[in-house]
């Protein structure tokens, strides 16, 4: 039986239901936060956390009665009436709670917390390098709200179409600067000569949780790690690519059309990334 947590009570899943009112299904007024479980604990919680409350307040939604400790206990009730004590992954998603047009009537939050468990209890280093490539169809602009996951995720959508459709694992995307930024569902690392190299904020990729942990846990290490503009010149040179996000932490790539890549930084990194599960 799998429990979902909506509206402030532990439900069945399938007696959770979505109101035809719900901002989140009539104009995509939210944003989800994707997190992974190890050892039956939400990981990197507090950063999670801060983007969380970056986001609310970048949406000028004013929620009641929210806090980190109100969300991890919601989080570790979940967790035990689903048994999962082990390897997860979690998405919670937010949305204004409020009728009216695309004005709203009022800006509290609600929420959604869903889980299931996964076999892998900690990080795992993909033995087959992906293959990737560039998605040309849309660019994404770089506005002000381009790092945040909010629920008009259609872009993603059609890039991870393309990529199925020639036959990738994942699709690169760029902004109408015509610089790289991230995949479908991760932000995008080249190393060369031992150094580490991710797109800018200000270009406009999602500023995911992974990142932030791998950049920080890169420069503990003693790598040197710059945020600036990729383009795809530079992926030609690069040594490594690698991918990260929340749920699958590195994933290193084969290839970029034929230039072939490495994965011995990526693989240090996920050893490094282990040793800080909670």
């Amino acid at each position: 039986m799998e429990y979902v947590f909506h509206r402030g009570e532990f439900i069945l899943r399938n007696q959770a239901t979505i109101h035809v009112d719900d901002r989140a299904h009539r104009f995509g007024d939210g944003f989800f936060e994707s997190i992974r479980i190890a050892n039956g604990k939400p990981q990197f919680l507090n950063g999670h956390f801060i983007r969380i409350q970056e986001t609310i307040k970048a949406l000028k939604i004013k929620p009641l009665d929210f806090s980190l400790e109100r969300l991890e206990n919601e989080i570790n009730g979940l967790l035990q009436r689903n048994s999962i004590f082990e390897g997860g992954r979690m998405r919670i998603t937010f949305y204004r709670k409020s009728k009216g047009f695309y004005l709203p009537k009022e800006n509290d939050l609600d929420y959604m917390i869903e889980v299931e468990a996964i076999p892998q209890n900690q990080f795992e280093l993909n033995e087959t390098g992906k293959i990737i490539d560039l998605y040309t169809d849309v660019k994404k602009d770089p506005n002000r709200f381009a790092g945040f996951k909010t629920l008009n995720a259609q872009l993603y959508v059609m890039a991870s179409l393309f990529a199925e459709e020639k036959n990738w694992d994942d699709a690169l995307i760029q902004n109408t600067k015509q610089a790289i930024i991230e995949a479908t569902a991760s932000n995008l690392f080249l190393v060369s000569n031992g150094v580490l190299y991710t797109p800018s904020l200000t270009d406009g990729p999602i500023g995911g949780t992974m990142r932030m942990n791998i950049i920080n846990i890169a420069l503990e290490n003693k790598f040197k790690v710059y945020e600036c503009t990729i383009n795809p010149q530079n992926l030609l040179t690069a040594d490594e690519v690698f991918l990260t996000n929340a749920i699958r932490g590195v994933e290193w790539v084969a290839s970029y059309r034929s230039k072939p890549y490495q994965n011995a930084v990526a693989g240090k990194l996920i050893q490094l990334l282990n040793q800080r599960l909670a």
